[in-house]
């Protein structure tokens, strides 16, 4: 099985060094990037086979992943179209629905992935969507590719992507916006900055260890935290007050709205051919 990925960005690279990792051969992946210095890069770290055009990069591949920007996207397909000869199209663009890739690939054999930045150290989620044309032995190998980098869900309707988008594609952000609301915490209770993010990080790392290998709902977990008239509850009473809950999820369903926008926009509207 050969690879070509279309873009070199950094889930690409992060998708190549977990195939690799798994004992995946690099002279079996070629990487299409149009920047001269990124391809002597890819190069250098991965010793894969890189290339400035799709047309050279696609030639012997029996699967293609479309990793360059949702923007870019339209315009690779329609390079693409004309040279395809049934190989199997993965895209971890965000937004761009395999409808419309379809469309303008003329191709059926399309599995749409969500991934995350943690990919990056092999600890990423990714949803995954397939079109019905796509055969078991397809699904295992996307399957395979995005498991390289961590856990994957597949999704039955593509429109549960937007929703994946919003949760897991996103959901690093909202991580990262607690740690820094943490340590601005810390700092004005009197910790210096590196004691700070020590203080947010640990535990941070340390609650999603627990949460990911106990078998109870966060919720029973958080209550074991609480004691009555503690610490805990008058910060989660403080919370509460301050609707924080209510203000994550309509948070997370502002982010999904805005990825089913991102189809209308980059996509074809539905209904519609452009």
């Amino acid at each position: 099985m050969n690879i070509c990925f279309i873009g070199g960005g950094n889930m690409a690279t992060a998708l190549i060094g977990g195939l690799l990792g798994k004992g995946f051969a690099a002279q079996k992946i070629s990487v299409v990037e149009i920047n001269a210095d990124d391809r002597a890069q890819l190069q250098r770290n991965f010793a894969v086979r890189t290339v400035e055009t799709v047309a050279e990069g696609i030639t012997g591949s029996q699967i293609i992943i479309l990793a360059v920007k949702p923007q870019q996207l339209r315009e690779v397909a329609t390079q693409l179209a004309p040279v395809l000869s049934g190989q199997l199209l993965i895209s971890i663009a965000a937004g761009i629905r395999a409808v419309d890739l379809s469309r303008w690939t003329n191709s059926q054999s399309i599995v749409r992935a969500m991934p995350n930045t943690p990919a990056l150290i092999r600890s990423g989620m990714a949803g995954m969507y397939a079109l019905p044309a796509v055969s078991n032995s397809q699904r295992e190998e996307a399957q395979n590719i995005l498991a390289a980098v961590g856990e994957t869900l597949w999704v039955r309707d593509e429109t549960m992507l937007d929703a994946v988008t919003a949760i897991s594609g996103s959901g690093p952000a909202y991580v990262f916006y607690f740690i820094e609301a943490l340590q601005r915490a810390a700092r004005e209770l009197g910790f210096n900055a590196e004691e700070a993010r020590r203080l947010s990080l640990e535990t941070f790392l340390g609650a999603s260890k627990l949460a990911a290998r106990s078998d109870e709902d966060a919720g029973v977990l958080r209550s074991r935290v609480t004691s009555k008239n503690g610490t805990t509850e008058r910060a989660l009473t403080s919370m509460d007050s301050n609707q924080v809950a209510e203000h994550i999820v309509q948070a997370a369903i502002a982010a999904a709205a805005r990825a089913r926008e991102m189809g209308d926009e980059l996509g074809d509207k539905p209904g519609v051919n452009k």
